[in-house]
C-alpha cells in the first residue's frame, strides 16, 4: 500500500497495525480514523469468514493472513510486516478521535519520545464509561518498533518499552466499542477465560479454593465501589458483576485444568 501522506523527509511515517479475526462490524470505522494519520495501514487477519478481507481490500489496506497462536503472538508478527520505525497499534474495536489525529499529526513533525501512551474511552452496550476502573484506561499505542515487545498473558497484552527508553502522552482519546450487548459480553468472559486459565496453565501458576472464593468479590468490590462505578449506573453494576464472574471463571477452569493434569 502506498504511504497514505506524502510527507517531506522531516516527517516521521507511520505504520499503522491492526489483528482481526471476524471484525466486519468494525474494521471500516478503525481503518478510516487511521487512514489521517497513518502512512501504511497493515491488517494481520486469522483467517476471517466473514467480509472482513473484503472491506479491508477495498479500503486499499495491506491485509495479511496469518494462523492465529495469540493475541500477543499476532501483535508481535505484526510488527516485523511494519515498513516504518513507528508504529500506531489500535483494536478493530477501536478508533481515534480528532483531537487524538491532530495531536498525532503535530507529533510527526518532531518525535521527542520512544513510546506515546494515550487515554482510552471504553462503551459498554452504548453507554460512555466514566469510572469502574475503565477510565481514563491509558495504553501505550505508539512506539518505536526496536524499543520493546508486546508481552503480558494471553488474551491480555501490553506493550512493554526496553529499559530506558522515553515515554510521552498522546492528547485526545482512543474510543473503545466494547460490546454491544450483555449477551455478547458473557460470550467474550466465557471465551478469554478459557484462553487466560489456558496460559496461566502454561505458566506453571496454580489455582486454589480461596482463589475462587475471594478474588471474585474483591473485584466486584473493587470496581464498584473503590474506582466509583455505582456513578456509572447500570452499566456500572454491570460491568462490575460481569467482571467478577469473569475472576471466578478462570480460576475455577485453572482449577479444573490442574486436576484433570493430575489425574492423567
Amino acid at each position: 500500500m502506498e504511504n497514505l501522506h506524502s510527507s517531506p523527509e522531516s516527517i516521521t511515517p507511520i505504520s499503522a497495525l491492526i489483528i482481526t479475526y471476524n471484525e466486519e462490524a468494525s474494521i471500516a470505522r478503525c481503518i478510516r480514523s487511521l487512514e489521517k494519520v497513518a502512512d501504511e495501514i497493515i491488517v494481520i487477519d486469522s483467517f476471517s469468514t466473514d467480509d472482513t478481507a473484503k472491506i479491508c481490500h477495498d479500503l486499499g489496506v495491506t491485509f495479511i493472513e496469518h494462523r492465529f497462536e495469540g493475541h500477543i503472538q499476532q501483535k508481535n508478527f505484526a510488527i516485523t510486516q511494519a515498513n516504518h520505525d513507528y508504529c500506531l497499534s489500535l483494536d478493530a474495536d477501536e478508533e481515534l478521535n480528532d483531537e487524538a489525529i491532530q495531536s498525532i499529526l503535530s507529533l510527526k513533525n518532531n518525535f521527542s519520545a520512544d513510546g506515546y501512551t494515550i487515554n482510552r474511552r471504553n462503551n459498554y452496550c452504548g453507554t460512555w464509561v466514566k469510572h469502574s476502573g475503565w477510565y481514563p484506561d491509558r495504553k501505550l499505542r505508539l512506539w518505536h518498533k526496536k524499543k520493546g515487545t508486546w508481552q503480558g498473558v494471553n488474551p491480555h497484552d501490553s506493550f512493554k518499552m526496553d529499559h530506558g527508553s522515553s515515554t510521552g502522552h498522546i492528547q485526545g482519546e482512543l474510543k473503545h466499542y466494547t460490546v454491544a450487548s450483555l449477551s455478547a459480553h458473557v460470550q467474550q468472559i466465557n471465551y478469554f477465560t478459557d484462553i487466560a486459565a489456558e496460559e496461566l496453565q502454561k505458566k506453571g501458576k496454580r489455582a486454589s479454593l480461596c482463589d475462587i472464593l475471594l478474588r471474585p468479590p474483591f473485584k466486584f468490590f473493587r470496581d464498584y465501589v473503590l474506582k466509583l462505578g455505582f456513578l456509572d449506573g447500570l452499566a456500572g453494576l454491570m460491568i462490575a458483576a460481569n467482571s467478577s464472574h469473569s475472576v471466578f471463571l478462570k480460576y475455577s477452569k485453572l482449577y479444573y485444568l490442574q486436576r484433570h493434569e493430575k489425574a492423567s
